[in-house]
C-alpha cells in the first residue's frame, strides 16, 4: 500500500433511453481511465438511463433495462480491477421520485460480491475512504461532504447532471474549491455533456480538486462524446492539511457515516516516483463565448440525433435572427475543428447528415452551405436595408440563401376574408383601427411560419437530396416575457437556440462574432433599430420599432427598453417579485433615471403585457435554456396562463405607496443633473466639445449613454461601452457621469506630458442632451 492514488472522472454525452449508446460510452470511459492508470472511475448522474427521463422514470421498462445494462457492465472484462461509480434509476418503494431517490448513484466495486447495500454509506478501502454526494447536494447549505469530511472521508465524489446557464461556471468551480478548502480532501466532479433530449445543455467541466485547488479539468463545451479527466494525488497531502487546520470533533455531532469495507486498494507500494498533479488556473469563458459555444453544441446534438438534413432559418436582417445564424456558423466552425482534430464520430455524423459517405468538410463556410438554408421573406412593408443586411450576412457565413415575397399569399388570405365578410381591413396608417392593424400584422407573421415549414420540408427535395430541414426560431427571452411576438409566427419553429438569451447579451454576442469570425455585416445589423417591419413604410423609412423611440412621433411596440426588460425579468423570476415588491425595488435601482410615478407606469405596463400574453408560453418553441429568469413554462417557470390582467389589488398598493412619498421630487425632476463643475487642473487654451445624449428623465427611456469624441478615442471602445451600460443598469446616468466618465477624464489629464485640456464642465441641456465641455 502506498500514498498516491490515480483517480478518473468524466463527461459523457448520454441520451435519454439510449441504453445501447449509453453503455458503449460508459465502457469506453472506463477503458480510457484504466489506460491512464486509474483505480477509481466516476461517471455523471443517471448515466445508464439518461438524466432527463422525466415520467419515463415511472416505467418498469426503464428500471429493467437499467439493471440489464448494469449486468453488462459487471460482466465486461473492461470493468475488472477498478472501482466504478455508475448512475441509474432505482425503485425504492411503490413510487419512484426523479427528484430524490432516482438520482442516487449505484456505487459498486467490480469484483465478486454476494450482497450490495443501498442507501447512504461510504466506501472504506485498504488505504482511504470514499464518500459521494449528488448534483444538487453540492449547492445545499448542509452538503453531505461537510459531515463526511469531519468523519474522516478523504475522497468526495459528485455524479452530476448540471445544465449550462450563462455566468454559472464560476459558481460551480467555487463551490467545489470551497468544499475542500475548510477541511481538506480530494473532490471528483463528473457531469453530463450535451443535449440528452430536451431544452437543457449539460456543459461538462469534469474536474478534480484537492485542498481548495483545482488540479485537473475538462472542457466546458466540446463535441467529444467521451472525455476522461485523470489526476494522481498524494493522500498524505490531505492528511497534513487536515492535521494543521482541523480540530477534533466536538461532542454532539451526527452519528458516523455507515462504512462498507472493500478489499481493494487505490494506491500501490511502488509509487514513490509517480508525479502528482499541481493546482492550475481556471480560465472562464466570457458570456459571448458561452453563447457562441453552448447553443452551437446543443444544435449539433439535436441535428445529428433527429435524423434531419440541416436547418432552415427565416433571416430578417435583425439582431435576433442574425444571432441564430451566427450560432449555426459557430457550430460549423466547431465541426470543422473536430474533423481536423481527427474526431471520427463527428466526421461520421456529418457524412450521415449531408447524405454523402465520402464527404469531408473543407471549411466552415462550405459546410454551412450544405447544412444551413436562410430565407428572407419580404413584404410590401419590408425595407431594402433589412433585405441587404440579411443577404450580406448569409454571404459571409456561407448559407444557402433565398428571397421570398409573401405579398401574394397575404393578399390571398385577406381575399378569402373579404369574400366572406365583405370587408377589407386597413392599417392605422391608412385609416384603419387598432384591431385591423394588429390583425394585418399577424397575417404576415403567420404566413411566414407556413412558408418556413414548406421550404423546410421540400428544399432538399428540390435539390435532389434526401431528408428535411429543422426550422429554427429566433425570439429572445425578453420578448417572451412580454409576449412581444405573434403566436404561431416565425417564433413557432422546431427549436430556438436563443430563446433563453437576453437582447442585451445577443447584441454583445454579435459584436463578438464580428471580430471573432470577421463577419463585418454584423456592424450594420447592430446599428439598425429593432423592428418587425409589419406596418407600412413612411417615405421608404421605418414607421414601426420594437423599443421606445426618442422621436415622439414614432410609435413604440414594447413600451420599454430591452435593458429594462432584463432587469424586470430577473426581479420577477430570480427575486420572486410581484408587482408591488418589484416597484419597491425599482424605485431605488432606477432612482437616478425615473421618478416613482414613472417606475410605477413601467411596472404596471409590464405586468399587464405579461399576463395578457402568458398563454403564448404554452406553445412557445422549445428553446435552449441559458438564463435563470427564462419564462419557459415547461420546467423553469410554472405559472398560470389565465390571469386577471387588471391586477387591481396589487396596482392599488403601488398607488398608495406613491401617495405616501411626500418628500419625493416632482415627476420628471428626479435624476436630473443640474450643474457639476470641476476646477481646472491646469490652465490650457485647448478646448473640445463632446456631445452625448440620453433621456435621463424621459417618461419611457433609461437609455444608454454614448459618447463621441475625437479627443478621447478610448470612450469609443467596446470596453467602455460595456462599462457604461452596466453602470446604467445598476445606478443610472448621473452616477455614470460622476463615477465612470469624470474619473477617467481626470486620470487622462494627469498623465505626464499630456496635452489634455484643463477645464471640465458637465451640464444638462433643456432638451435633455448631455453637454460635455473640456
Amino acid at each position: 500500500m502506498g500514498r498516491k492514488v490515480t483517480l478518473s472522472t468524466c463527461s459523457l454525452n448520454q441520451w435519454v433511453l439510449d441504453f445501447e449508446g449509453n453503455t458503449e460510452r460508459i465502457l469506453k470511459s472506463i477503458e480510457v481511465a484504466k489506460a491512464y492508470g486509474a483505480k477509481y472511475r466516476l461517471g455523471p448522474e443517471l448515466e445508464i438511463c439518461g438524466y432527463g427521463c422525466a415520467d419515463h422514470f415511472y416505467e418498469s421498462d426503464t428500471l429493467l433495462h437499467s439493471f440489464q445494462v448494469l449486468r453488462t457492465l459487471l460482466e465486461s472484462p473492461i470493468t475488472q480491477d477498478i472501482i466504478c461509480d455508475v448512475g441509474m434509476t432505482l425503485r425504492t418503494s411503490w413510487l419512484v421520485s426523479p427528484q430524490s431517490s432516482c438520482h442516487n448513484s449505484v456505487c459498486f466495486s467490480l469484483f465478486p460480491q454476494d450482497t450490495v447495500p443501498f442507501g447512504d454509506c461510504v466506501l472504506s478501502t485498504k488505504d482511504t475512504c470514499i464518500g459521494t454526494e449528488i448534483c444538487a447536494e453540492l449547492w445545499n447549505p448542509n452538503s453531505p461532504h461537510i459531515q463526511m469530511g469531519l468523519d474522516g472521508v478523504e475522497i468526495f465524489t459528485n455524479s452530476s447532471a448540471s445544465h449550462h446557464e450563462l455566468r454559472k461556471a464560476d459558481q460551480r468551480v467555487n463551490l467545489i474549491k470551497s468544499a475542500t478548502t475548510k477541511s481538506g480532501g480530494i473532490y471528483l466532479y463528473a457531469n453530463q455533456r450535451g443535449c440528452d433530449g430536451d431544452r437543457l445543455y449539460y456543459d461538462g467541466c469534469a474536474m478534480v480538486a484537492i485542498n481548495g485547488g483545482i488540479v485537473a479539468r475538462g472542457a466546458q463545451f466540446s463535441l467529444d462524446d467521451v472525455e476522461v479527466i485523470t489526476a494522481t494525488l498524494d493522500l498524505e497531502d490531505v492528511r497534513s492539511y487536515r492535521g494543521e487546520l482541523c480540530q477534533p470533533q466536538m461532542e454532539g455531532q451526527q452519528k458516523p457515516c455507515y462504512r462498507i469495507k472493500v478489499d481493494f486498494s487505490l494506491s500501490s507500494s511502488n509509487d514513490v516516483y509517480l508525479p502528482t498533479h499541481q493546482p492550475i488556473q481556471w480560465m472562464f469563458h466570457t458570456p459571448e463565448e458561452e453563447i457562441s459555444l453552448g447553443p452551437a453544441c446543443w444544435l449539433w446534438d439535436y441535428l445529428r440525433r433527429s435524423g434531419q438534413g440541416g436547418f432552415l432559418l427565416p433571416l430578417s436582417g435583425g439582431v435576433d435572427s442574425s444571432s441564430t445564424a451566427c450560432i449555426v456558423h459557430s457550430m460549423c466552425v466547431l465541426l470543422c475543428q473536430a474533423v481536423e482534430d481527427s474526431n471520427s464520430q463527428v466526421l461520421k455524423d456529418v457524412r450521415r447528415v449531408v447524405g454523402d459517405d465520402s464527404y469531408t468538410p473543407q471549411n466552415p463556410k462550405e459546410l454551412c452551405a450544405r447544412l444551413f438554408t436562410t430565407c428572407y421573406m419580404a413584404s410590401e412593408n419590408s425595407s431594402e436595408d433589412t433585405c441587404s443586411r440579411a443577404r450580406d450576412l448569409a454571404g459571409e457565413i456561407g448559407s444557402t440563401h433565398v428571397n421570398i415575397n409573401i405579398d401574394v399569399a397575404v393578399k390571398g388570405i385577406l381575399g378569402i376574408f373579404s369574400v366572406v365578410t365583405g370587408r377589407w381591413p386597413q392599417f392605422c396608417a391608412n385609416g384603419g383601427s387598432n384591431r385591423e392593424n394588429l390583425a394585418l400584422q399577424n397575417v404576415q407573421a403567420r404566413v411566414r411560419m407556413v412558408l418556413a415549414y414548406l421550404f423546410a420540408q421540400l428544399s432538399l427535395w428540390a435539390r435532389g437530396r434526401p431528408g428535411g430541414l429543422l426550422v429554427l426560431g429566433s425570439a429572445n427571452v425578453d420578448e417572451s416575457l412580454t409576449g412581444y411576438f405573434t403566436k404561431y409566427d416565425c417564433s413557432s419553429a422546431d427549436i430556438n437556440p436563443i430563446g433563453g438569451i437576453s437582447k442585451m447579451d445577443l447584441k454583445s454576442f454579435l459584436a463578438y462574432c464580428a471580430e471573432q469570425f470577421q463577419l463585418t455585416s454584423l456592424r450594420g445589423i447592430l446599428a439598425a433599430p429593432p423592428t418587425a417591419e409589419l406596418e407600412p413604410l413612411k417615405d421608404g423609412r421605418l414607421s414601426q420599432t420594437d423599443e421606445v423611440e426618442t422621436d415622439a412621433q414614432q410609435p413604440s411596440d414594447m413600451g420599454m427598453m430591452y435593458s429594462e426588460l432584463s432587469v424586470i425579468g430577473r426581479l420577477r423570476k430570480i427575486s420572486k417579485c410581484g408587482p408591488f415588491s418589484m416597484f419597491c425595488k425599482l424605485i431605488h435601482l432606477w432612482r437616478d433615471v425615473l421618478s416613482p410615478t414613472q417606475v410605477a407606469q413601467k411596472v404596471k405596463h409590464f405586468f399587464r403585457m405579461y399576463s395578457v400574453n402568458r398563454h403564448k408560453m404554452t406553445t412557445v418553441t422549445p428553446s435552449y435554456h441559458a438564463e435563470s429568469y427564462s419564462p419557459d413554462d415547461n420546467r423553469f417557470d410554472l405559472r398560470p396562463f389565465l390571469y386577471n390582467t387588471h391586477w387591481n389589488w396589487q396596482f392599488q398598493c403601488i398607488d398608495n405607496q406613491i401617495s405616501q412619498m411626500t418628500t419625493s421630487p416632482a415627476d420628471g425632476d428626479q435624476g436630473r443633473l443640474e450643474d457639476v463643475a470641476v476646477s481646472p487642473i491646469r490652465s490650457s487654451s485647448s478646448v473640445n466639445v463632446m456631445w452625448g445624449f440620453s433621456n435621463l428623465c424621459g417618461p419611457n427611456r433609461a437609455g444608454l449613454l454614448e459618447v463621441e469624441s475625437k479627443l478621447y478615442p478610448n470612450f469609443r471602445t467596446g470596453r467602455y461601452r460595456e462599462e457604461q451600460h452596466r453602470d446604467f443598469l445598476k445606478t443610472g446616468s448621473c452616477r455614470l457621469l460622476t463615477h465612470v466618465i469624470l474619473p477617467e477624464v481626470l486620470k487622462l489629464q494627469q498623465e505626464p506630458n499630456s496635452s489634455r485640456p484643463g477645464p471640465v464642465i458637465f451640464a444638462l441641456a433643456a432638451d435633455e442632451r448631455l453637454l460635455y465641455q473640456f
